[in-house]
């Protein structure tokens, strides 16, 4: 653990640290006893609630910046000061990267280079681990899939065994994925060229506590948030797309992982999701969520959106083995500790969901 003992005494950046993923980031951070200094827009609706929530349960601990990653001088500023980054910082919908391409390359491109330069030049070895995404690979058109009762498979043995690797080429689609990946590639080359202490997570589906779903992002929340509230759900395409889901304590364990072994990791991409024992189709969801509400929701269903993968699963052997990560949450239980805390924090019902979940 060389690389996060070198800036003791410093707090943690977490940029986009009031979002789902960064406000998890930061809790675990200040449980563990660091100093937390989350920088963030605010831009999001409902993330002030994870900010308030931070502030809350770890009080001094935690120090906050309304700051965004396009302001070159504050991103230098918090970046400077910090023992370590986790920038999660980002336009994190293909939807509005296809109505606004400029503004998601200036946030998720620009931002992401004004980090980068101020680490560089800061004279010191400031480790950084990137959030990037699984839409790096593309739609993946090139592999073969067939339709097994409501979910697509792979028909290649090694994919459906393992799912998506790391040696898998890049194939860029929709401004989001171009913007994702070069700033992913940014964060590997700044590792290669200037030895900065650097990773790129690829994430697929995350899901969990504190997940402010919508249509165009956060998918798990939004379904049940929709069918909690007895309101239609949209279904893009057919339904038999397939995601491997995992739960965010999961997804925060790795990054820590990643940050505490940095020293070994540096300049390497990893793929993290819930790999193939957590893939779900999204009609399989449906299924899981009417079980957990006592009724079917009302499913609609509309033209496929661009860029969308028939299937990902991501290969996690690599991140497993490298960081010596433990056995994922199955996604039943994860899901429907979700349904828990969604309902108790809208205040529409006052008893936990129970599920009797398959051994």
């Amino acid at each position: 653990m060389s690389g996060p003992a070198l800036l003791r005494g410093r707090p943690v950046l977490v940029t986009g640290g009031a979002g789902f993923i960064g406000s998890n980031i930061a809790d675990r951070l200040a449980a563990e006893g660091h100093d937390v200094h989350v920088f963030d827009a605010l831009s999001r609706p409902g993330v002030e609630r994870n900010l308030d929530w931070l502030k809350q349960k770890h009080g001094r601990r935690i120090s906050f910046t309304l700051g965004d990653v396009r302001d070159e001088d504050s991103v230098a500023a918090a970046a400077t000061e910090a023992e370590a980054v986790f920038h999660m910082a980002a336009q994190v919908a293909v939807t509005t990267s296809l109505v606004t391409p400029r503004e998601d390359f200036d946030i998720n491109v620009r931002g992401t280079l004004h980090l980068l330069d101020a680490l560089r030049t800061s004279g010191r070895r400031i480790p950084v681990v990137f959030a990037s995404t699984n839409k790096v690979y593309g739609d993946l058109a090139d592999l073969v899939f067939k339709l097994e009762e409501d979910r697509y498979e792979p028909v290649d043995p090694e994919v459906r065994a393992h799912g998506i690797g790391e040696a898998r080429p890049l194939d860029f689609h929709t401004p989001y994925g171009c913007s994702k990946g070069a700033a992913d590639q940014y964060v590997l080359d700044y590792a290669r060229s200037f030895a900065l202490p650097a990773a790129v997570v690829r994430m697929s589906c995350i899901y969990g506590q504190r997940q402010m779903g919508t249509e165009d992002q956060g998918w798990v929340a939004h379904f049940l948030i929709r069918a909690l509230n007895d309101q239609p759900i949209t279904l893009y395409g057919d339904g038999c797309q397939v995601r491997d889901i995992l739960d965010i304590g999961d997804a925060v364990d790795a990054y820590m992982a990643v940050w505490k072994q940095i020293d070994r990791v540096a300049g390497r991409a990893f793929n993290l999701g819930g790999g193939p024992a957590n893939a779900v189709s999204l009609r399989q969801l449906m299924r899981h969520i009417a079980e957990l509400t006592g009724r079917e929701p009302d499913v609609r269903y509309d033209d496929w959106r661009a860029g969308d993968q028939r299937y990902f699963v991501a290969d996690t052997r690599a991140i497993r083995a490298e960081l010596g990560l433990g056995r994922a949450r199955g996604w039943r239980e994860g899901v429907t500790a979700l349904a828990d805390w969604l309902a108790s924090e809208r205040g529409l019902v006052r008893d936990p969901i129970r599920l009797k979940v398959p051994a």
